[in-house]
């Protein structure tokens, strides 16, 4: 069983194209996933873990969802071609907006959410109607000997949505249920090679930034302006996550991901983050920068709440909680 990631060679940019690793889940126990891609920490794309789910389109969606609520955010298009050294945000500092489910369906439908890049983010499926497929999903966690640190969140949206290059201080898993993802990654090794924003950013913006978070575009790279950036193209990893598939990102891992919508152009997702071996966890400093950065917040975030609470204002006191 190979544990190494694919290769293959181009002349862009003088560097190495490398794909990632593909495996059968009938071909894989839980041993063998840990020694070869848990414990060293490899990516990994399984195949065979969602042969059971049913496709998650939008029909099957608004079905299942009708009227319930869930949280959506208007990115909208130009943020993409922004310097991200003038953010103020990263995509959680974006506010969120609760809508019916079918509300949401129909600006999909209408083409509204792909012009302004409407998103529904991060929701978890505990206490909603796709609570019922929650059994099947889990599955994923018991054929790989993952324990959960997290609930499993939805992810919805259309071709086009970009999640910015990032990393997450925890093991994460990305399941594909509708439509597809192109993935770009980079290892825990090029941490500076890809200008992540300092952990101090939070000081003065709290949670609405994140020090996980590169100022680069990898799809437009500026080698003027972020030197180093040419260092860590030799090292990237690009793929495409088709539907079905269930990608397996090690903590510290720099990823961005971009949705590839089918014939419907709607593409569906759910992730669920996963505890890190300690062999590993202890040694990676990408975690802890996260942690201080999360320590830097806390003013900003207590005088937010202070504020919300002086104010009777519900809604932003329950928007910080989020971001928490």
């Amino acid at each position: 069983m190979q544990s190494e990631l694919g290769v293959t060679h181009s002349s862009e940019l003088d560097r190495s194209v490398r794909s990632i690793a593909r495996v059968s889940a009938s071909a894989l126990t839980a041993s063998e996933f840990f020694e070869q891609y848990q414990k060293p920490g490899i990516p990994v794309i399984v195949t065979g873990l969602l042969d059971t789910q049913p496709d998650w389109n939008l029909g099957y969606l608004r079905e299942k969802l009708g009227t319930f609520a869930l949280p959506i955010r208007r990115y909208g298009r130009e943020r993409y071609k922004q310097d991200k050294r003038t953010w103020i945000s990263i995509g959680s500092g974006t506010e969120a907006q609760r809508v019916p489910f079918i509300d949401y369906a129909e600006m999909l439908q209408s083409g509204e959410a792909r012009e302004h890049d409407v998103y529904l983010v991060k929701r978890s499926l505990k206490d909603t109607p796709l609570e019922q497929n929650l059994a099947l999903l889990q599955r994923v966690g018991e054929k790989l000997g993952l324990s959960p640190i997290s609930n499993f969140n939805l992810w919805l949206g259309t071709s086009g949505h970009v999640t910015c290059l990032h990393y997450d201080p925890m093991d994460g898993t990305l399941m594909q249920l509708h439509g597809a993802k192109k993935v770009v990654l980079f290892p825990p090794s090029q941490l500076y090679n890809l200008y992540p924003f300092p952990f101090w950013v939070h000081l003065r913006h709290g949670l609405k930034m994140r020090a996980s978070y590169s100022q680069v575009y990898p799809e437009r790279p500026d080698f003027e302006a972020f030197p180093r950036l040419r260092q860590a193209f030799q090292h990237r990893y690009d793929d495409v996550l088709q539907q079905g598939e269930v990608l397996f990102i090690p903590a510290g891992w720099w990823h961005e991901l971009t949705t590839v919508g089918d014939e419907d152009g709607i593409v569906c997702s759910v992730n669920r983050f996963w505890h890190i071996p300690a062999v590993r966890s202890l040694r990676l400093w990408s975690k802890w920068r996260v942690h201080l950065g999360s320590v830097c917040a806390i003013p900003h975030v207590l005088a937010n709440m202070v504020g919300a609470i002086a104010s009777g204002n519900s809604q932003a006191l329950s928007q910080i909680w989020q971001k928490i």
